[in-house]
């Protein structure tokens, strides 16, 4: 019996070695982390455990047959967050670059498969080479499996990708299905052509970093939803996402205990708004003001910043943020920021996480940038997801709510639950001066009777009253009090239940 728990030790031993000291070396040199410490750092103490530590290859060819490691360059297996169930895996540049091979990829399809089976978050750490090459279309093929539960399971449980280290080719697409994807600044990146291939197919000369890095991937592509400086930093804040999110689209979104008065009346949100209209402002300030203890946790900080998306919690209890950010091109949107919110909008109604909406939004951008790149079919998605979704909507308009725009950002026509407007808010078409120029064409040139009628316009529309009168404003509020009627607002829907007609799934505009 000695002799079989040695035996078992003195493998599982190797099985920890991953590809040997010097690999290990090589990669903390890089200031990476090795696959295993960096499950260690994700989960709970003690709380990993392991699936598949003895898989090994099945490959013959170039010699492979001599070169069989343990774990085959992936480590899978279920622990806790904050005590709560996920299933992680996490690949091991180490041993043969991480390569996936057959039994690499059946390793992750069946913690993949078990996650949806028992209703946890998947959360994948991804360090590879890519495809082994040796392996040719079976390589393929194990890839195309975890491509095909990437997406059954979306929906159904939060799937979460960390690239830690390169991530190319066909790699790719798997976290591009995931909901979200954090990486490392300078030590991950992500293409489907690297720069080599891009330099003989177009003769552009570009480094992996400017082709596929952490920041072209979070300011410019939106694929990354954020980078950080480092792997343990990264770790931290995948704890911290998943802190907010449910385990499955059965279950509701966790509740944690607060220290924040609901009724909390903030006063300086009474001066938020400046006098000018065209003034910016940071709509940051509200969120951080009405969320629990100024907790907020934004998605896509550095991509399309003239909308904000994130979540905080209200009442202990998660929400989903989508704002207009007056700060940046005045808060319009265009391609890129509607984009951005609906897929945000989309994930929060798949998860049952509600929905809260400030506006200020003066319109869409225009100009034929955005007309020839399709801002139609992109605008048309926030829309879409607005519209289609179930979950508890409250809507605040802080200022601007002009033309196609208000109507978007999840209005009373959209199903909103709760429409709130601040008295400094204008519902309108558009502004006076552009209304008035329209209306009034023929005294253009007066210009004294031009002033008279934008200001006979805003005194009649610039305001939240005429949308009130019509029922499309539930209540005018008192900024100081916004949190106190959101959070009433949400406590009141907690039990909202919204069908719609049967069809075997919506065709967005994509």
């Amino acid at each position: 019996m000695k002799d079989i728990l040695s035996e078992l030790e003195n493998r599982r031993a190797e099985a920890r070695q991953g590809g040997g000291a010097k690999r290990v070396e090589a990669q903390h040199a890089r200031g990476k982390l090795t696959a295993r410490e960096r499950i260690e750092l994700l989960l709970d103490d003690g709380s990993f455990e392991e699936f598949d530590m003895f898989v090994a290859h099945r490959c013959i060819d170039f010699g492979m047959e001599k070169n069989r490691p343990y774990s085959d360059g992936v480590v899978t297996g279920w622990g806790t967050i904050n005590g709560r169930m996920v299933y992680v895996f996490s690949q091991d540049f180490t041993v043969l670059g991480g390569s996936v091979s057959e039994t690499h990829a059946r390793k992750i399809c069946k913690i993949m498969d078990m996650a949806v089976a028992n209703g946890a978050p998947v959360i994948g750490i991804n360090d590879s080479g890519g495809a082994r090459i040796q392996e040719g279309v079976d390589s393929l093929a194990g890839y195309g499996e975890v491509f095909q539960r990437n997406i059954m399971a979306s929906g159904v449980v939060p799937q979460i990708s960390v690239i830690m280290g390169p991530c190319a080719g066909g790699a790719v697409y798997s976290p591009a299905m995931t909901d979200f994807i954090f990486m490392v600044k300078d030590t991950s990146y992500m293409f489907v052509t690297g720069p080599d291939v891009v330099k003989t197919v177009t003769n552009e000369q570009v480094t992996a970093e400017e082709l596929g890095g952490a920041s072209t991937h979070t300011r410019k592509s939106s694929v990354a939803d954020a980078a950080f400086d480092n792997d343990v930093e990264t770790l931290a804040e995948v704890r911290r996402l998943v802190d907010f999110l449910p385990l499955n689209n059965r279950e509701k979104p966790p509740v944690r205990p607060f220290f924040d008065e609901p009724d909390r009346i903030e006063d300086s949100l009474n001066t938020l708004v400046p006098e000018n209209p065209n003034t910016p402002y940071d709509m940051k300030e509200l969120i951080t003001k009405v969320a629990d203890e100024g907790d907020f946790y934004e998605i896509q900080a550095d991509f399309a910043k003239n909308i904000i998306t994130g979540f905080i919690r209200l009442e202990g209890q998660t929400v989903g943020v989508v704002a207009n950010q007056p700060m940046v091109l005045a808060g319009v949107l265009d391609i890129d920021s509607a984009r951005k919110a609906a897929r945000f909008v989309r994930f929060c109604d798949c998860f049952e996480i509600p929905l809260l909406t400030l506006v200020d939004v003066p319109g869409f951008l225009p100009g034929t940038s955005q007309e020839y790149n399709g801002v139609i079919k992109h605008g048309a998605k926030l829309l879409f997801a607005y519209g289609e979704a179930t979950v508890p909507k409250v809507t605040v308009i802080t200022r601007k709510a002009y033309g196609g725009a208000y109507v978007v950002m999840s209005s009373k026509h959209l199903r909103g639950d709760f429409n709130y407007a601040w008295p400094t808010s204008e519902i309108a078409v558009m502004g006076a001066k552009g209304a008035t120029e329209i209306i009034h064409r023929a005294d253009l040139g007066d210009p004294e009777k031009i002033a008279r009628h934008t200001q006979d316009y805003e005194d009649r529309f610039a305001n939240p009253f005429v949308a009130a009168e019509r029922g499309f404003i539930d209540e005018v509020i008192q900024p100081c009090s916004t949190r106190k009627r959101v959070a009433r607002a949400f406590a009141s829907l907690r039990n909202k239940k919204l069908q719609t007609p049967w069809k075997k799934h919506d065709n967005i505009p994509l």
